[in-house]
């Protein structure tokens, strides 16, 4: 890294402090607790359907600032059957609240998802196919026009895999996929998505993580279909898969050549639910409690699973489902956070990690004869101070640090 003075010339032999702004790695977790603290309660009709996760107000001391302390990505739900329960009456003002308090603590908003089989409005039922699809496609355009700007990254089709068989139930989607075909849907989450924010980064998103879902994806490429980013989920209630099953998952994927997000991450801290179970939505219990035991796996898995997907150049966020067991999906406790507000192990050995290990602290440095500086540094945002000013950079990742350029005599924050 170079470091030069407003007119060009480096800058050798200055006493200068670096110190880290951001990180460019997105480390996300479920922003649905802070739906009704920040926006407000649930419309009337939402609580019909499920919601997958969260939904406890924080009403926690601290809990907000323990949350932002380790989470720079939010994702907010976008369940159509919750989020408009009630046909034109959408949850728009209340997420929108939401969604723009955390874009002003420096937290990217996540929309989950655009297009779903599961969680659909009951007013869709007994409506013919063009019917669907039209108030589908309308629906896609709404809300991605009305958040543009504040939410400009979408799961745009989540679980295409599976969405033309899937039988969970009544709903009008699963027979529009029949009919339609995975291709089809696909095209229509990201075309409809494209056209009414091109800004938008889209995400095709599944939990199947077979053959299947590449073929999906294949098939999708060519046709033209522009996907931004590849999720691959990984819930793991009935145990951690291991690093090794893990990366060989997400080498297969890194093919495509495009960036990877790890979604809808769990480990839990309690008891595993049994292997035999095939939906994990079939494993309700009344209790499902967290374990001292339960909890010191959690910690390790969750170093393990981090550590290792965030060396994989192809990863470029890990997402967790649940930050508290409050509220978490199918009462497993998956959280860095107990049910009564006090943090498990893997909450500190996440924050260490994160802010020891991956975090560049205020380090003074002097430059060398040519106004160089090497630095070892994560991607992210950086603050250069020195006694004739201050500038602001940013790694990219892949970068090499030593050859970045910045300007030095500049005015903090301009």
């Amino acid at each position: 890294m170079t470091v030069t003075g407003r007119e060009g010339s480096a800058l050798p032999g200055l006493d200068v402090s670096v110190e880290q702004l951001t990180h460019a790695f997105g480390f996300g977790n479920i922003g649905f607790d802070f739906l009704q603290t920040i926006g407000g309660p649930d419309p009337e009709g939402a609580d019909l359907v499920d919601g997958f996760g969260g939904g406890t107000p924080f009403d926690h001391d601290g809990l907000a600032d323990a949350w932002l302390r380790l989470f720079n990505l939010a994702v907010l739900p976008f369940y159509w059957g919750r989020y408009e329960p009630r046909q034109s009456q959408p949850d728009r003002s209340r997420v929108l609240t939401t969604a723009n308090w955390l874009g002003r603590h420096d937290v990217t908003v996540k929309g989950h998802p655009l297009v779903w089989h599961t969680s659909q409005p009951s007013w869709l039922l007994g409506r013919g196919l063009a019917e669907v699809e039209a108030l589908l496609r309308a629906h896609i355009r709404e809300v991605v026009s009305d958040f543009a700007g504040t939410i400009d990254l979408w799961d745009a089709i989540n679980e295409s895999v599976i969405m033309p068989a899937f039988a969970n139930g009544e709903n009008a989607i699963t027979p529009l996929a029949a009919a339609r075909g995975r291709l089809q849907m696909i095209r229509l989450a990201f075309e409809e998505a494209r056209n009414a924010n091109p800004s938008a980064r889209l995400v095709i998103n599944d939990f199947d993580l077979s053959p299947k879902y590449e073929h999906a994806i294949e098939e999708a490429l060519d046709s033209g279909v522009g996907i931004d980013a590849i999720g691959l989920q990984t819930h793991m209630h009935q145990g951690y898969r291991g690093e090794d099953a893990i990366l060989s998952v997400v080498d297969r994927f890194a093919r495509f050549g495009i960036p990877l997000q790890m979604t809808e991450t769990t480990l839990v801290s309690g008891h595993l639910m049994p292997t035999s179970v095939r939906d994990l939505n079939d494993y309700r219990i009344p209790n499902w409690p967290s374990t001292p035991e339960g909890e010191e796996r959690q910690a390790r898995e969750v170093e393990s699973h981090y550590r290792s997907l965030f060396a994989h150049p192809a990863i470029e966020s890990i997402t967790y489902w649940g930050f508290t067991d409050a509220g978490s999906w199918l009462g497993a406790p998956v959280g860095f956070m107990r049910a009564d507000g006090s943090m498990k192990p893997s909450y500190y050995t996440l924050e260490k990690l994160i802010h020891d290990e991956w975090w560049v602290p205020k380090t003074a440095i002097r430059t060398d004869e040519h106004g160089n500086l090497r630095l070892s540094a994560c991607a992210g945002s950086y603050l250069v101070s020195s006694s004739v000013g201050f500038a602001t950079f940013t790694i990219q990742p892949g970068s090499h640090v030593v050859n970045a350029r910045i300007e030095g005599p500049r005015e903090r924050g301009a």
